[in-house]
């Protein structure tokens, strides 16, 4: 009985604690949550919205990105209490499709500060109520959900302890959420690339690993997009991409900076950007939430898989026609070993310039905040036209049209079709550029890494990327043994190289067809009067060598040859400055194609809103390695009946032509070209990454399980 007693005189002179009971919504559970067990007079009491969401739902930050709504809380306080504003924890990042939304899931604390009137009474119980709302969402649906929260507060003199069961929770949640520091911040918005740059405190030597702004307003940066990060000596410089609407910067770009070292609000004004925010490379990391899970991979890695996928470029079908030139250069060196070699590793310095060059153009263009990958240049018909051109050209040299670093004389000699190291290494960099077209296994992770990591990164993997592409060659060229098992130079030569001539007609043909798909119908035309105009020149060109052989004047035919030389390449010009009809370029619809819709972030959403399986096919007209997965894979009847069977919808992001929102896209899967197949199952919240060559078993297989529910 005493004791019974005691206890009861000792729960009398402790303070009472403040308790709330949790209220309950369809997806939600919410009550206020006090740091401390009571509220001192004069003092900062916090307060928390504390909720737990059920798995698969959550609630949004004060910026809730491209969708959703931000959590809203109105107070009902005693008189001379006043309530600051949400301290709101870093949010996560969440990709939905082509959405990029600021979000929170499972257990989370907005802790608000309430301010305590001087002559709040001791013994006092004040009483906080919230009415607060969410808007709770799952991959598919939003509901919005209102709930009446109230607390009861014990007012007392001295310094208050920390609640029982929510006090160091929030102390926890304080620590972390984002908070001023000694940092300056500038940001400059110039040529359609915002800039935001920020030093000192905090961010000083710091490796920036994983840098991500968090902007407070909501249609400043386009929220989806790669942000790269580079490093300085006093901090870091992120490379944004401006929402459409931002056409000047005027206003302080306002915002959390979080780095793995912690989260900070930042202010950068509009102006110069501070010295030592930049120069020491892009750090690694960037966006890894944002989807670029390739560039988490890794150097050595990425190094192995850009080697591998360069061999493997080697069987792809873009590469075919090359092989020809260089199946014709070998064989003209077989039986001389040191040509050979020398020939083999000039070939090799084609391939390794002609990357290299393509991975600092790449630099430089993503580092003006284009958006671009792997086959960019493809996207210009100037390119394209160049290049049925330049095929054209190198039929024409091996049909014997016209003579390059050789002459007619030997015909079917040991030195027959011997250009020396400069025609291999000629030969080397078309190589290269033809091979654009194609992403081989293996590449598209390599890809990703090289362009999201530092220059010297990038600079590595198109090195072995180069390397892999140019071994095959290379070691043929190398190993006596293997040249000893081709045949010897002889008059059978010339008919290997007419034969040679017809897969660079193809080649000429298919990227002329690609520039008929960038461009309009006329352009087309002078297209070809461009081609006839190179083909007369090299005739010329190649009747003047004659005469030269057989010790006649030649000049005046040479003289023709570069006057029709210039019409050609006037002509060409052009037809590629010529207007270009806007969006994708026009479907072909042939009888037993799949119904499709084209792509756009909008009708995506739409689609999936519906329910159905979507089957996202990133696609261009000069990725061969595309088009073999479309006649082999994508339209069969088959297939066709999978897609009837399902429900499914087929789309098509066409990449053709310059499309930054594809680009985005690429880069969000981690991707710097095409092909790229994704499918979108109902529900789930991320699309499942299908093979880069497909097989018509393997897309009815995904079909099918997409559809299971």
């Amino acid at each position: 009985m005493l004791a019974r007693v005691l206890v009861l005189l000792i729960a009398l002179a402790l303070p009472a604690v403040a308790r709330a009971a949790p209220q309950r919504t369809a997806h939600l559970e919410a009550e206020l949550a006090p740091m401390t067990a009571s509220a001192t007079p004069g003092s900062t009491v916090y307060v928390a919205v504390r909720h737990r969401i059920e798995p698969g739902w959550h609630t949004y930050w004060r910026n809730s990105g491209d969708s959703g709504g931000a959590t809203r809380i109105a107070w009902t306080l005693p008189d001379g209490w006043t309530a600051g504003e949400i301290v709101w924890p870093t949010p996560e990042r969440q990709r939905f499709a082509h959405l990029m939304n600021y979000a929170y899931s499972g257990e989370v604390h907005l802790p608000v500060p309430i301010q305590v009137p001087v002559d709040a009474k001791a013994g006092d119980l004040a009483r906080l109520h919230a009415a607060v709302s969410f808007l709770v969402c799952s991959d598919t649906l939003c509901v919005p959900e209102d709930v009446e929260l109230s607390l009861t507060l014990p007012v007392a003199e001295g310094a208050a302890a920390l609640h029982p069961d929510h006090g160091r929770a929030l102390t926890e949640a304080l620590a972390k959420a984002p908070k001023p520091a000694d940092i300056d911040a500038a940001a400059r918005l110039e040529n359609g690339v915002l800039k935001l740059a920020a030093v000192g405190g905090p961010l000083e030597g710091s490796e920036a690993a994983g840098a991500y702004f968090f902007p407070y307003a909501p249609k400043v940066i386009v929220h989806a997009a790669v942000q790269t990060v580079e490093r300085g000596p006093d901090g870091l410089t992120l490379t944004l991409a401006p929402s459409p609407s931002l056409k000047t910067l005027t206003r302080p770009l306002e915002g959390v900076l979080v780095t793995r070292d912690g989260a900070w609000e930042i202010a950068a004004e509009p102006g110069a950007l501070p010295a030592g925010a930049a120069g020491l490379g892009r750090a690694p990391g960037a966006d890894e939430a944002g989807g670029t899970a390739a560039a988490n991979i890794g150097l050595p890695l990425a190094a192995l898989f850009a080697f591998l996928g360069g061999l493997i470029l080697n069987l792809m079908p873009c590469v075919f026609p090359v092989l020809s030139m260089k199946a014709a250069s070998l064989a003209g060196s077989a039986h001389r070993p040191a040509a050979a070699r020398r020939d083999g590793l000039a070939f090799l310095a084609g391939v390794l310039v002609a990357f290299l060059a393509l991975a600092v153009l790449l630099i430089a263009l993503k580092a003006a905040g284009a958006a671009v990958g792997w086959g960019f240049q493809l996207q210009s018909p100037w390119i394209t036209g160049f290049l049925a051109l330049l095929m054209l050209a190198v039929g024409l040299n091996l049909s014997g049209v016209f003579q390059l670093g050789t002459s007619l004389q030997g015909a079917g000699a040991a030195d027959h079709g011997r250009a020396g190291p400069a025609g291999a290494f000629l030969t080397g960099v078309l190589a290269a550029v033809v091979a654009a077209p194609c992403t081989a296994p293996f590449m598209a992770a390599a890809m990703g890494y090289g362009l999201a990591a530092g220059t010297a990164q990038t600079l590595v993997v198109f090195a072995l990327l180069a390397l892999g592409f140019a071994l095959p060659f290379v070691l043929l060229s190398v190993t006596p043994a293997l040249l000893r098992r081709l045949p010897r130079p002889g008059p059978w030569m010339v008919t290997l190289r007419r034969l040679l001539a017809f897969p660079m007609y193809g080649a000429a043909a298919w990227m002329a067809w690609v520039f008929s798909r960038q461009t309009e119908a006329s352009a087309l035309g002078l297209l070809i009067g461009a081609a006839v105009a190179v083909a007369l020149a090299l005739w010329l060109l190649g009747f003047a060598q004659a005469r030269q052989a057989r010790g006649l004047p030649g000049l005046a035919p040479l003289g023709a040859a570069g006057v029709s030389l210039t019409i050609a390449a006037s002509l060409a010009a052009w037809a590629a400055a010529g207007p270009r009809p806007s969006g994708p370029a026009p479907a072909e619809t042939p009888a037993t194609a799949i119904p499709s819709q084209a792509w756009s972030p909008e009708r995506l959403a739409a689609v999936r809103a519906e329910g159905r399986p979507v089957l996202v096919n990133f696609t261009a007209d000069w990725c061969v390695t595309c088009k073999v997965n479309e006649r082999a894979a994508l339209s069969s009847a088959r297939v066709k009946d999978a897609f009837a069977r399902t429900g499914a919808v087929y789309m098509v992001a066409d990449w053709t032509r310059r499309d930054d929102a594809i680009a985005r896209e690429l880069q969000a899967h981690g991707r710097s070209g095409v092909p790229l197949y994704l499918l979108y199952r109902p529900g789930a919240a991320r699309a499942r990454v299908l093979p880069q060559l497909l097989s018509e078993g393997a897309v009815i297989k995904a079909l099918d399980e997409a559809a299971e529910k």
